[in-house]
C-alpha cells in the first residue's frame, strides 16, 4: 500500500506510491501518438480494459461499462492513493507517516480519441466541469479527505501517458503545501484588509488591462503579474466564489465557454503546446482540525477558487530546484498581448 511520508526539512508530504512503479510506462519509453484507438483503454469497445466506472454520462438504454457513453469516471488503474482503509497516523522516530488513503480517479472526457478541449462543443466541456464539481462534492463527504485536486496533463512533455483526452482527480488526507501557502496568504490578506486577495488582484488587472487575456461578465483569464512560466494563465470567477463544488449550472456553462476559448487561444498561438492545468478550490472545510477549531472560519470570505494553466514550453532545471525561483523569459504583458490577438474562429 502507498504511504504518505512527511519531510521535516521542507515540511511537505510525499506519496510513496509503490504500486505505480508497476506501470509499463515507468519502465520503457512509449511514444504518445494521436491514433491508438485499437489499443487505447479509453476508447469505445475497450471498457473491459479499465476498472468499472464510478459514473458515466450515457443514454438510458446504454449499459454500464459498455460503449455508448459520452463521459466516464473510473478509478485510476494504478492509483497513487486508495479509498480503502484507515489513515493509521504514526511516528517512526523523528519521522511522521500515514497510510496512503485517498482517491485517484480518471475523467475520460470524450469517446473521441483525437479531441482537444479547446475545440469541443461548449455543452461537452460543460459535462466535464460539471463532473469536476460533482466528484469533489461527493468525495468531500468522506471526512478522511481534506483536499481534492483536479488536474489535466496534455501531451507527453506534460506527463500524459495516454493521448486520449482525460483529466484526473486525486483527493488527499492532507492539504497540499502549495495550496496551504495560497490559503495562508489569502487569510492574512483578509485579516489585514477585510478583502479577498484574489478579488483585489482581479480589480487591479481589470484596471490595468495589459495582462488580461480575455474577460466576460463572469470570468477573467490573466497572465499573472509574477508568472512562473511563459504564457502561464490563471482563470478566475470575477464574482467572489470560494468553493468550486457550490457552482450552479449557469456558472459552469459560462466556465465551459471561457475555458474552451482560453485553451483554443493557446492551441492557435503556440501551435498546440503540451500543458498542465490544475483547479485550486476550497479544502474540505467540513473536517474540523484538532486543536484548530476555527481554522476555516474566514474561508468563505478570503478564498477564491481558480484554475492555473501552465504551457510546458520550458524545463525546470537546477537553479529552480535549488532555490524555488523561476526564470521566465517571456514577460506576462507580452504573453497576454500575444494571446489576445490569437484568432478565436
Amino acid at each position: 500500500m502507498s504511504e504518505l511520508r512527511h519531510d521535516p526539512v521542507q515540511k511537505r508530504w510525499v506519496i510513496i506510491a509503490v504500486e505505480r512503479g508497476r506501470r509499463p510506462s515507468d519502465f520503457k519509453k512509449q511514444e504518445i501518438t494521436t491514433r491508438q484507438v485499437k489499443t487505447c483503454p479509453f476508447c469505445y469497445g475497450n471498457e473491459d480494459r479499465t476498472p468499472p466506472e464510478i459514473f458515466a454520462i450515457r443514454p438510458d438504454d446504454s449499459k454500464p461499462n459498455k460503449p455508448g457513453w459520452k463521459l466516464r469516471v473510473i478509478p485510476n488503474k494504478f492509483p497513487a492513493l486508495k479509498v480503502e482503509g484507515g489513515l493509521n497516523r504514526r511516528g517512526l522516530g523523528l519521522y511522521d507517516l500515514m497510510d496512503g488513503v485517498g482517491a485517484h480517479e480518471v475523467i475520460i472526457e470524450t469517446p473521441d480519441h483525437n479531441a482537444h478541449l479547446g475545440e469541443m462543443k461548449v455543452e461537452d466541456v460543460f459535462n466535464i466541469v460539471k463532473v469536476y464539481r460533482d466528484r469533489i462534492a461527493d468525495l468531500y463527504k468522506d471526512h478522511r479527505l481534506r483536499y481534492a485536486l483536479i488536474f489535466k496533463n496534455y501531451g507527453e512533455t506534460a506527463g500524459a501517458s495516454l493521448a486520449h483526452p482525460h483529466s484526473q482527480l486525486i483527493a488527499t488526507p492532507i492539504t497540499p503545501r502549495t495550496v496551504a501557502a495560497e490559503l495562508d496568504s489569502a487569510r492574512e490578506h483578509f485579516i489585514q484588509k477585510e478583502r479577498c486577495l484574489f478579488c483585489d488582484i482581479i480589480n487591479q488587472e481589470v484596471a490595468m488591462g495589459e495582462r488580461v487575456v480575455l474577460m466576460d461578465d463572469k470570468y477573467i483569464a490573466i497572465c499573472p503579474f509574477a508568472s512562473r512560466f511563459p504564457f502561464e494563465i490563471w482563470l478566475l470567477p470575477r464574482r467572489h466564489q470560494y468553493d468550486f463544488s457550490l457552482l450552479c449550472d449557469d456558472d459552469l456553462t459560462a466556465l465551459a465557454d471561457t475555458l474552451k476559448k482560453v485553451l483554443h487561444k493557446l492551441r492557435i498561438a503556440l501551435e498546440d503546446p503540451p500543458y498542465n492545468f490544475v483547479l485550486h478550490t476550497a479544502p474540505n472545510y467540513n473536517v474540523r482540525r484538532p486543536g484548530r477549531p476555527n481554522y476555516w472560519e474566514t474561508l468563505p470570505y478570503d478564498w477564491h477558487w481558480h484554475i492555473e494553466i501552465i504551457p510546458r514550453l520550458t524545463k525546470i532545471a537546477g537553479f529552480e530546484w535549488g532555490t524555488g525561483f523561476y526564470i521566465n523569459p517571456t514577460p506576462p504583458e507580452l504573453a497576454a498581448e500575444f494571446l489576445r490577438s490569437a484568432n478565436e474562429e
